[in-house]
């Protein structure tokens, strides 16, 4: 029986660069808190469009005190309450994601809800580019929010299932002579029911995430090149406003100058004189709110859209480590099972399986952390869109 060899390799090799705690980076998918973008910042212009978030991103920002700020603010706690009691509710009535996409279920932890957007929505240009754009932004930022809601489940049930191998790590003997029949006996029958059970999470090639992804990449892409093409309208509307001032204000100095020299009766022929060719241009003052508004509206949905991107990477990058470290522990456990009730290949999956117990609670409850970061973003990104949509109903093109 000595000969018998374990060679598993440990899902501890794997990691992930997430929380400022995390010991080990990921060579592959570096996008973690302490690679993500910083919280929103805005900005203006000189000729009055706001600047995109997207390109404001400081690489000196203390991305790691950030993070720990971010769990510790009330609007965080209040999102994690607020889906903790969802998801209460729908694991008690055993819906299995089916009912969480219903508004009245959503509208509990989705804020804007569907139909404050829809009212937001109902008085402008259903055809117009910037109406479809930000429809769709708000379509999307609900899906995601489905998505963690989903994710926030997958990890109450990956703790459920961990909870008798947790208890049988705690008590089990560490020492091989000090084993009993009976504690085989206990774990055999708590390694048969773990392998009975589904992974809770689903695989990174999961539909939902390539869609999703696919889907927010294409709309980051339509919002880029119509946040480009305003600003480019408003450094011409900029330069155009400008002429016309300066325009106006050698118009003024010309027709005092010439005043004070001639008589009143030519005054009338050189004010036309004057003002006709040097200001051929006026721009009127509520085509530039207009384009201001719709600048704004791109931004703030481009911003949020580049946001939950990264959030969305960082998830799937934690539910692969977690979705494969389950089926590891799985397949270790399937090894010890088909040696049957036998202590030394008992002691041997036991412990394997405590080398990286503490870490699969540590990438849970990280995932918990990151789930509801987002919830945040997309409720913040969602209300800063709609305040940016109120004042301005009739801005449709």
């Amino acid at each position: 029986m000595q000969c018998l060899s374990f060679n598993f390799n440990s899902s501890a090799a794997t990691s992930f660069p997430t929380s400022p705690h995390s010991q080990v980076q990921s060579q592959t998918h570096p996008n973690g808190p302490n690679s993500c973008p910083p919280p929103h910042s805005q900005g203006n212009s000189t000729d009055g469009t706001p600047r995109s978030s997207t390109s404001q991103i400081s690489p000196s920002f203390n991305l790691s005190g950030e993070y720990i700020r971010a769990l510790q603010t009330n609007s965080y706690n209040e999102i994690r309450s607020r889906i903790e009691d969802h998801v209460h509710v729908e694991n008690a009535v055993d819906t299995e994601g089916v009912e969480d996409s219903s508004p009245l279920r959503m509208s509990q932890v989705l804020h804007p809800d569907r139909e404050s957007v829809h009212q937001a929505l109902r008085h402008t240009d259903p055809k117009a580019t910037l109406t479809r754009l930000v429809s769709t932004y708000f379509d999307h930022s609900e899906e995601i929010s489905i998505l963690c809601l989903r994710l926030y489940r997958c990890v109450s049930r990956a703790r459920e299932l961990y909870a008798p191998i947790t208890e049988l790590l705690q008590v089990f003997p560490s020492d091989l002579n000090s084993i009993s029949l009976p504690q085989c006996d206990w774990a055999f029958d708590t390694f048969r029911q773990f392998d009975s059970l589904d992974n809770p999470f689903p695989s990174r090639d999961s539909d939902n995430f390539k869609e999703m992804h696919r889907s927010f990449s294409q709309l980051k892409e339509q919002l880029e090149h119509s946040l480009h093409k305003s600003q480019s309208r408003g450094r011409i509307l900029h330069r155009l406003t400008t002429r016309s001032a300066i325009c106006l204000i050698g118009t003024v100095v010309g027709v005092a100058v010439t005043a004070a020299v001639i008589s009143t009766h030519a005054l009338a022929a050189i004010v036309g004189l004057f003002a006709t060719p040097l200001c051929p241009i006026c721009v009127p003052q509520h085509a530039q709110k207009k384009h201001i508004a719709r600048a704004a509206q791109l931004d703030a949905a481009a911003s949020g859209t580049f946001f939950h991107i990264k959030y969305l990477d960082t998830i799937v990058c934690l539910v692969e480590w977690l979705y494969d470290s389950v089926e590891r522990d799985k397949e270790l456990i399937r090894f010890g099972l088909e040696r049957g009730r036998e202590i030394y290949p008992i002691h041997e999956v036991v412990k394997h399986l405590n080398k990286n117990h503490s870490k699969i609670f540590d990438q849970l409850n990280e995932l918990e952390e990151h789930i509801c970061l987002c919830f945040k973003d997309v409720n913040e990104s969602r209300a800063k869109l709609l305040k940016e949509i109120h004042p301005h109903q009739s801005t449709d093109s």
